[in-house]
């Protein structure tokens, strides 16, 4: 059976590299272009193409999924089957074209959480469980007939960061399974069920990941590990933007008489600090205390490290 992979960063790469392992003929892979990153605007390629270069794999990499050249160059592959994963939005002249269709790997237990940014709304809403679903390509986004699903714990502490590398590995392995099952056309189809409530994964953006310090610790708490390490939460410390990667829950009675008061241009965000050790901000109903931060123009650091070079106004 002849595919062709379709991916961009990291985590399509394990998925990616669980198909070559697993004896799976990958004839070619479709990633984004080439481009400029950093000061020296350097090309920059993406994690999907340096792995198919090393291992031989011919590349395309089109501007527009929908132009003539490439949409000849894409048949002329002759796939029986497409796979999808982190890539961009489907025409259907491309989803369409193999015989047995083009399967996408989600970060979610579908239907629940379709949208760009799944790891991170389920941990942002204090979920405990999500999984990996393939499912098959239709014209509406994350609406295809289910293959498969797994289900994956999410730790009580755990970050999206985290979550992310093991849902990129257990995604991998059952991407393989999918594969492999459509294949020996051993496989079943089940419609996704619309009836129910579901939560969204809408795409995340800077004005999205700031934080309201006036609801509860909890939310805050999951709001800044479902968007720890990237794109991360901010708030605003004077006049800098002030990163937090993770807290811990913390009780009012901890804030003693070595701890002085700061307040911000934010109404919302009131700072307890004993200079050395600790750095509290107060929520809705309690405090979190900051465990890990960058503050503009520097580096991530634990807090100690922070308190050591910050002098508050």
């Amino acid at each position: 059976m002849r595919v062709v992979f379709m991916g961009t960063p990291d985590f399509a790469v394990a998925s990616l590299d669980h198909l070559v392992k697993g004896g799976i003929e990958v004839v070619a892979v479709i990633t984004a272009p080439d481009k400029p990153v950093g000061r020296g605007q350097k090309m920059s390629e993406s994690a999907v193409k340096k792995y198919a270069v090393a291992h031989d794999i011919p590349v395309l990499q089109p501007e527009k999924l929908k132009n003539g050249a490439f949409i000849e160059e894409l048949k002329s592959f002759n796939a029986d089957l497409q796979v999808v994963v982190a890539f961009r939005m489907l025409p259907e002249v491309v989803w369409a074209m193999p015989r047995l269709g083009t399967i996408n790997l989600h970060g979610s237990l579908l239907p629940q959480y379709r949208g760009a940014a799944p790891i991170n709304w389920a941990i942002i809403n204090g979920e405990q469980k999500t999984g990996v679903t393939t499912f098959f390509i239709e014209k509406e986004i994350d609406t295809g007939q289910i293959i498969f699903k797994e289900e994956i714990e999410i730790g009580e502490s755990e970050d999206a960061g985290s979550l992310h590398d093991r849902m990129m590995e257990i995604g991998g392995i059952a991407l393989l399974k999918t594969v492999n099952a459509i294949k020996e056309g051993n496989y079943t189809q089940t419609p996704q069920d619309f009836s129910s409530d579901l939560k969204a994964a809408p795409k995340i953006f800077k004005e999205t990941c700031k934080i309201d310090w006036t609801q509860s610790a909890s939310t805050i708490f999951d709001f800044i590990r479902g968007l720890s390490p990237y794109p991360s939460a901010w708030t605003l410390m004077g006049n800098k933007q002030l990163k937090i990667f993770k807290t811990a829950k913390c009780a009012e009675a901890e804030i003693t008489e070595d701890f002085k008061e700061y307040d911000f241009a934010d109404e919302s965000l009131k700072m307890f600090s004993d200079g050395k050790k600790a750095l509290i901000a107060k929520t809705g109903d309690g405090c979190l205390s900051i465990l890990e931060l960058q503050l503009e123009g520097k580096k991530r650091m634990g807090v100690e490290e922070f308190l050591r070079g910050y002098r508050f106004e």
